[in-house]
């Protein structure tokens, strides 16, 4: 069995996770021979009985289909024991045995922030979440989000406006778009960042998918920021999986009166990082930056999965004009011609990488 075809299938079976695949595989050898089992019973591995009946008796037709869209789209399909698959989410429970990806493969091993809310927000809740992606995408972060309506739709918006990346998890198969409305900005991330699905291709949008395409989102993230949500809202179940994944969860509170703020402030008291500006959140999630970092020097480089290194050399041109005496941020906008705002967030990101410190005055100085 070719390997692509092989890959297919574990993808298809229904109920298996990464989990189960790794263990097929470290008992026969080979992702071809664990799609090959058949009714076979592997010693130490226990699969889903749903898993275990379509292996015994796979949906070659639908198999061959999936594969005919694969090589026609252009699509990658990245099984849990490939070195594309991203490391966080590897490290989650439960994590999809494969990945179905449009897009550039090396933006989900990218350090990733998850803005999420309602689909139905205020005209300033749509601001809020737009105008943080964009700042976070000046920093350097991927934005992750579910291509929903609203809140999710404002995040992509911000980070494509910036030139940054940003990665969309899907609900559905990656043959079509949902909703609908959005298949224009499905087509710009997919230029700029990916979309991704676990979902085999035709699967449709079913209700029960998009609590379990949350897992996702949150899982490739190092941080959850929840911009509005009602108590009801299926952000606070991505919440949920971060704070079970052992990631930041951070919400932003607003009025009493309004109940797109009864979620977050749900979040607040149980224990979710109250966040008031964009600065905020990069403070809040240094401590999960280092450890990325260091992740991502053995993978993909920054240059290597965004649009050109533009960031790269903004971080070189701002570090020259600081020289080696310490400077105030309105010296730095006048020297480099940089934004204030921008400037702001790349001196937070230098000194959390131990670059630049903090000097009296509201002054920055390179650290040797």
């Amino acid at each position: 069995m070719q390997t692509l075809r092989a890959v297919a299938l574990l993808a298809r079976a229904p109920s298996l996770v990464a989990e189960h695949v790794r263990a097929l595989v470290a008992a026969t050898g080979s992702l071809e021979a664990a799609a090959a089992v058949g009714s076979r019973v592997v010693p130490g591995v226990e699969l889903p009985p749903a898993a275990r009946e379509f292996l015994a008796r796979p949906d070659h037709a639908a198999i061959d289909a999936d594969l005919k869209w694969i090589d026609a789209s252009g699509a990658h399909v990245i099984p849990c024991t490939a070195p594309e698959y991203p490391v966080l989410l590897s490290n989650t429970s439960r994590a999809p045995a494969a990945l179905y990806v449009l897009g550039n493969v090396a933006a989900l091993s990218s350090p990733q922030l998850a803005i999420v809310g309602s689909r139905s927000p205020s005209p300033t809740g749509r601001d809020t979440a737009r105008d943080f992606a964009r700042f976070f995408a000046r920093a350097g972060l991927t934005i992750t989000s579910g291509l929903a309506l609203g809140i999710d739709a404002a995040s992509h918006e911000g980070a494509l406006q910036e030139g940054g990346l940003t990665v969309a998890v899907c609900g559905r198969g990656l043959d079509a778009v949902y909703p609908r409305r959005h298949a224009s900005l499905a087509a710009r991330i997919r230029e700029q960042g990916a979309l991704v699905s676990e979902f085999a291709p035709r699967t449709p949008p079913l209700a029960p998918h998009f609590p379990q395409r949350n897992r996702i989102i949150s899982g490739l993230s190092f941080g959850t920021l929840v911009v509005e949500a009602a108590r009801t809202s299926g952000s606070l179940l991505t919440a949920q999986h971060a704070l079970e994944q052992g990631r930041e969860v951070l919400a932003i509170p607003g009025s009493i009166h309004n109940p797109l703020s009864r979620g977050c402030h749900k979040l607040i008291r149980e224990g979710a990082k109250l966040v008031e500006c964009a600065e905020e959140v990069l403070l809040e999630i240094a401590n999960f930056l280092q450890p990325q970092s260091l992740a991502a020097q053995s993978g993909p480089s920054r240059t290597a999965v965004a649009a050109g290194p533009v960031l790269d050399k903004e971080y070189e041109i701002l570090l020259d004009a600081l020289g080696f005496e310490p400077a105030s941020i309105d010296v730095l906008v006048a020297r480099t011609g940089l934004p204030s705002d921008s400037v702001a967030s790349m001196l937070l990101i230098l000194e959390l990488q131990g670059r630049v410190a903090p000097h009296a005055g509201g002054r920055f100085g390179r650290v040797s």
